[in-house]
């Protein structure tokens, strides 16, 4: 019972709207601006990057506060990588915007950082260098989804953990398939640029 009690708090967590409650403060709607996603990178376009921050800190939050209180209440790996799942889950298909949601990016940050703070951190790390690297936060979000199973893996955390990065990160980049595509076709907008492009 408390296990599917920590799940469902991964997912309401999860699917708290952080960048629209952002948005609102600052006198806009994100949905109306730009690509019309939720997440950070359209709420820097909409509101700024003092938004924007205060958007990816809520979004981690998201993810470090359900996986934090499971542990904290003695739960095992298979029962903190579920309520990560659910947060992310939450996120990007969030109860409070019937269904639609973000990309999971910061949320999904948060859960690794709160499983493995030495691994999640190095991700974290990996997303700005390649973001600031590139522009290109799709791009970003694209290379840590694919490497993070790897750095589970290879940094040996448990069997849970990894399969988590594997299925989540198959929804981040579910998410962001037609940022690939136009990453692909040279039309992706870089972050701090006019509205239009993926976020």
């Amino acid at each position: 019972m408390l296990e599917a009690l920590l799940i469902l708090l991964g997912y309401v967590l999860g699917s708290v709207p952080t960048g629209i409650l952002v948005g609102r403060a600052c006198g806009v709607d994100v949905r109306k601006v730009g690509s019309g996603n939720i997440g950070t990178a359209n709420v820097m376009r909409a509101a700024g990057k003092g938004a924007a921050a205060l958007t990816m800190l809520g979004d981690m939050l998201k993810g470090i506060i359900p996986v934090v209180a499971a542990r904290a209440l003695g739960e095992g790996p298979w029962v903190l990588a579920a309520v990560a799942l659910a947060a992310v889950a939450g996120h990007c298909w969030p109860v409070f915007l019937r269904f639609r949601g973000g990309k999971g990016v910061a949320t999904g940050a948060g859960t690794s950082i709160a499983l493995v703070p030495a691994v999640g951190l190095g991700m974290f790390a990996l997303w700005w260098v390649v973001a600031l690297a590139s522009r290109y936060t799709s791009l970003a979000a694209i290379v840590v989804t694919v490497v993070s199973p790897f750095a589970f893996w290879l940094t040996g955390q448990p069997l849970p953990y990894v399969l988590y990065t594997l299925v989540g990160g198959t929804a981040v980049l579910w998410r962001h398939r037609e940022n690939a595509r136009a990453l692909l076709r040279g039309t992706e907008r870089k972050f701090g640029g006019r509205p239009g492009g993926g976020g």
